[in-house]
């Protein structure tokens, strides 16, 4: 007769896995997802982007600079309302600032226009007689062709006036939302939907966040090194180009939309080195070229960082919101894609 054997030690029960480390399935997936959808679908549909980027960006700034603030003056109390304060001289000064240079640009007109006057010239001159037959012959037909098009196209331009205005009054609203968000006290305890109404919340201003600070950082990059080609090498070889100071503000501003901002940019530059002659656009194109490959491994190492993206990610999803809601999709594509890796990475999902 066989003795029992004896019973060897209990195993250990198998580790508990997180519900939020499984893989996930298309539903627990699309439940994840169904917040950020139900943001933005009526905002690109309604075209509220500029007044949501806008109280984003009010919002972000106040307690950036109100935390600071606290940071340095421990108990200070009305932190927000003082940073709120700084924010809107600042602005201000910077608003002045723009008027008087566009007041600057507007006395300078005259000299502009002869200088298009001897652009158009000189392209006329350079380029084959099929291309050159289609530019206006001086600056006088040039204004006669301006006045045509704008008779022909009152009701387009009177739409953009309505349209720019519309914008603008959606970015005063958005300043207005941001502002009294940011001053409003921080809320705490309330039911299931609050909770998941400030996570929401903070996802997206954290996503937001990341997005503009690695953007500027590019876009400062960017405007470096073209700073460094139209200052430095171009004088340095004689050859520099009209309106530098105009070019390298719109090279940092277009360069805040990512990568279609460098694009805009480098064409305008190269369009106004072919003005001066086919040398100064063949050096730009080499220039920006070149930079543009450097820029290339630096921005999807910048933005991989804050975003988890990498450069052929961003572009594929900034085509495919383009495609749906066109420029706003475009413009907002950066920030809903951080906001989708930021909740995959938080579920263990990335």
């Amino acid at each position: 007769m066989t003795e029992p054997h004896a019973p060897g030690p209990a195993s250990e029960p198998a580790p508990e896995v997180s519900p939020e480390a499984r893989p996930p399935s298309w539903r627990t997936l699309t439940a994840a997802l169904a917040g950020i959808v139900l943001l933005w679908l009526p905002v690109l549909s309604l075209h509220l982007t500029s007044a949501l980027f806008a109280a984003l960006a009010t919002y972000g700034a106040t307690r950036a600079i109100a935390a600071w603030l606290r940071s340095h003056r421990p108990g200070l109390r009305h932190a927000e309302g003082l940073a709120l304060a700084g924010g809107i001289a600042v602005v201000s000064a910077v608003l002045a600032l723009l008027v008087d240079w566009v007041a600057e640009s507007t006395r300078s007109l005259p000299a502009l226009l002869q200088q298009m006057a001897a652009t158009l010239e000189q392209l006329r001159a350079t380029l084959p007689p099929s291309v050159a037959q289609h530019l206006p012959a001086s600056l006088e037909a040039l204004r006669e062709a301006a006045t045509t098009w704008l008779r022909g196209h009152a009701a387009e331009v009177q739409l953009w006036g309505a349209h720019t205005l519309r914008f603008l009054g959606h970015v005063l609203a958005g300043i207005v939302i941001g502002a009294l968000a940011a001053m409003a006290p921080t809320p705490t305890g309330g039911g299931a939907l609050p909770r998941a109404l400030r996570t929401e919340g903070d996802e997206l201003v954290q996503s937001f966040n990341g997005v503009v600070f690695a953007q500027l950082r590019i876009s400062a990059l960017n405007a470096a090194l073209t700073a460094v080609f139209l200052f430095g090498v171009l004088p340095l070889l004689g050859r520099p180009l009209p309106m530098a100071a105009s070019l390298l503000a719109l090279t940092f501003f277009a360069g805040l939309l990512p990568i279609v901002g460098n694009l805009i940019s480098n064409t305008v530059i190269v369009v106004i080195a072919l003005g001066s002659s086919p040398v100064d656009a063949a050096l730009a194109l080499a220039w920006l070229v070149g930079i543009h490959k450097l820029e290339y491994f630096l921005n999807a190492h910048i933005m991989g960082q804050r975003i988890r993206a990498q450069a052929w990610e961003l572009l594929a999803f900034m085509l495919l919101l383009e495609a749906a809601f066109g420029l706003a999709g475009l413009i907002a594509a950066p920030v809903i894609y951080a906001q989708i890796k930021q909740r995959l990475h938080h579920r263990g999902w990335w």
